[in-house]
């Protein structure tokens, strides 16, 4: 396996410089995109699982008044079927079609749930299943991050230098004004 070739920056050019200071630029800006990415579905799926959470504690039959942490991430989390519903046989909730967009339902089944698991696709667990899947993603993603965060350090420290260089080499290059 080859090892990447070091390069010496000291020995190239303000053009080739700039090039190399604008393309880590760019890898730092990419990376810090990943990272607000994986934080939103971080906090997305940290949202399904409390309110996965939330639901399981209520007990089974019992009817309430108080609003509880619905509406889940829009198609994140869905309950698989709806007419009786654990506040009380009939009792009628919002169901998230989008951020801003809900359809009147009532919960037939509290231990059932749909977990979308990507491009479409949904698989019924349970609310424990469900809660776990939610709690190992959440574990991915915050590992993912962590890595990102570091590599993303190392870039961003490297395009410092590079500008420091730069800015060293171009006040060498430039004439300096005689008194």
């Amino acid at each position: 396996m080859a090892s990447p070739q070091r390069i010496e920056v000291d020995k190239l050019s303000v053009e080739q410089l700039k090039a190399l200071k604008e393309q880590t630029d760019l890898e730092v800006n990419l990376l810090q995109d990943s990272l607000t990415k994986i934080r939103s579905a971080a906090t997305r799926l940290e949202n399904a699982s409390a309110a996965l959470h939330d639901l399981s504690l209520r007990p089974q039959g019992t009817t309430t008044t108080t609003t509880t942490r619905l509406p889940l991430p829009p198609l994140f989390l869905f309950f698989s079927s709806f007419s009786r519903s654990i506040w009380g046989f009939g009792k009628k909730m919002l169901v998230p079609l989008t951020a801003s967009l809900y359809v009147p339902g009532t919960l037939d089944d509290s231990e059932k749930v749909l977990v979308d698991v990507g491009t479409g696709y949904f698989i019924e667990k349970t609310m424990t299943e469900g809660k776990e899947y939610c709690e190992r993603k959440i574990n991915l993603l915050k590992s993912n991050f962590d890595e990102l965060v570091e590599m993303a350090t190392k870039k961003k420290n490297i395009a410092d230098e590079m500008g420091l260089l730069l800015q060293a080499k171009l006040r060498q290059s430039s004439p300096s004004p005689s008194s």
